[in-house]
């Protein structure tokens, strides 16, 4: 849907690349993700928005058909239950664009997916530490 040549450089590019249907749901996506991470900084990586704290959390995009939501294979691994009814890979959700996003879910995947960051941050330290 994004015009290759003018690939978006921040999150709002991205946004105000799709139709105003799109933009509702990728802006109510971003804000869950920012309220369960505040801490995190926004990016474009791999030409789609993505939030980092301590390393990578999670990354989204829109396509013809649904949300694509990126948490990692250990964010996908640890929902696995409550993703069930959702397609999914090892890295990915895919969202429906005619069902609403689960929010809540999302909040939860992205609060797991910062305390995993929060502790391989916390055991790199402890290995420096040690050398």
């Amino acid at each position: 849907m994004q015009d290759k040549k003018s690939a978006p450089t921040t999150i709002d590019q991205y946004v105000e690349g799709f139709p105003p249907e799109i933009q509702v749901i990728l802006s109510k996506l971003r804000a869950a993700v920012k309220k369960a991470a505040p801490q995190a900084t926004e990016k474009i990586s791999y030409q789609m928005p993505a939030f980092h704290f301590n390393g990578n959390l999670v990354y989204f995009a829109a396509f013809k058909n649904h949300i694509g939501f990126f948490p990692t294979s250990s964010g996908v691994a640890a929902f696995q239950k409550e993703l069930a009814k959702y397609a999914t890979s090892k890295g990915t959700v895919h969202f429906p664009l005619d069902k609403p996003l689960p929010l809540d879910l999302i909040k939860r995947i992205v609060k797991f997916r910062v305390k995993e960051n929060s502790q391989k941050k916390e055991n790199n330290t402890k290995k420096k530490d040690k050398s």
